[in-house]
């Protein structure tokens, strides 16, 4: 696995990513972040997946945290 991570500045804000198999691999928290305006994005994320699930959708089962 490659050690190539980096930031990516969206509107103002960082987004993490790693290099990883070709293919940028972004932070869904921080995307989550700057999309919705949340000031507690981790939260709002954790909320959001809680909310899929009840409505159905299936998400990954297995996502890690970016230190």
């Amino acid at each position: 696995m490659s050690q190539n991570k980096s930031l990516v500045v969206f509107e103002s804000k960082n987004i993490r990513r790693v290099w990883h198999n070709d293919e940028w691999y972004y932070s869904v928290v921080d995307v989550v972040g700057v999309l919705s305006e949340s000031s507690n994005h981790r939260r709002y994320w954790s909320d959001l997946k809680i909310k899929l699930k009840e409505e159905g959708f299936e998400l990954y089962g297995f996502l890690v945290q970016l230190k």
